[in-house]
């Protein structure tokens, strides 16, 4: 079960010597509008986020290794590709780049292009049951796969007494290999995301009944 960082204390630390450690980090998506409240939000948890980093860092050691879901490359081509797709954590794992911590890769390439073609057709209308009961069983098994992946990318480049950082959406289905400490790094920022994405969606979905319009919910991959 993952510790959460503010139950992290002195005799608990000091249980982790030998062990491998994990911070697992939650990946926010936006909604897809330029929401000032909501940018503000995410700011203060991607900044929250690389003070908590830091501390645990002074309290177990360096981070070695960053997994970041989706990447299908690591090193320097990694750093480079993630300025692209999420800037908003870029600026975290760039400092630990920096400091001497590896990007490794965490997809198999042909599988999450696999889960992300399927994810688009099943937003589509479709009309015949069976057919979008086939795709959505065809997409959680590319899920779980991707998911083994990433456990099995943890555990081969992860080494004794080593610390890594895991960015990756909250509804993941990882199962980490049994020696892997998780600490599940979960500031302030967080439930206040929540409970604005909460109101929003809510008033979205009024605005679309009263409109008549399809509900424009936030895109999450799994």
């Amino acid at each position: 079960m993952a510790q959460e960082f503010g139950r992290i204390e002195r005799p608990y630390v000091e249980s982790f010597q030998g062990r491998r450690k994990l911070f697992l980090v939650p990946r926010l998506y936006e909604p897809p509008t330029n929401e000032e409240e909501a940018n503000s939000i995410l700011q203060r948890y991607w900044e929250q986020i690389q003070s908590q980093v830091a501390s645990l860092e002074s309290r177990l050691g360096a981070i070695k290794h960053i997994y970041h879901e989706g990447l299908t490359e690591g090193g320097k081509q990694a750093v480079e590709y993630l300025e692209t797709i999420d800037q908003r954590c870029n600026s975290l794992v760039h400092a630990k780049s920096q400091s001497g911590a590896t990007l490794e890769s965490t997809e198999d390439f042909e599988t999450l292009g696999e889960t992300l073609d399927l994810q688009r057709c099943l937003m589509l209308p479709l009309t015949n049951i069976n057919v979008a009961r086939k795709l959505q069983e065809w997409f959680a098994e590319g899920i779980r796969k991707r998911y083994e992946y990433i456990s099995k990318r943890i555990d081969e480049t992860l080494g004794k007494d080593e610390i890594g950082l895991l960015i990756i959406n909250e509804r993941h289905q990882v199962q980490f290999p049994a020696d892997v400490e998780v600490i599940f790094v979960a500031p302030p920022a967080l439930d206040e995301f929540h409970r604005w994405l909460d109101v929003w969606i809510v008033m979205q979905q009024t605005a679309n009944a009263e409109s008549g319009e399809p509900s424009d919910k936030p895109d999450k991959v799994q």
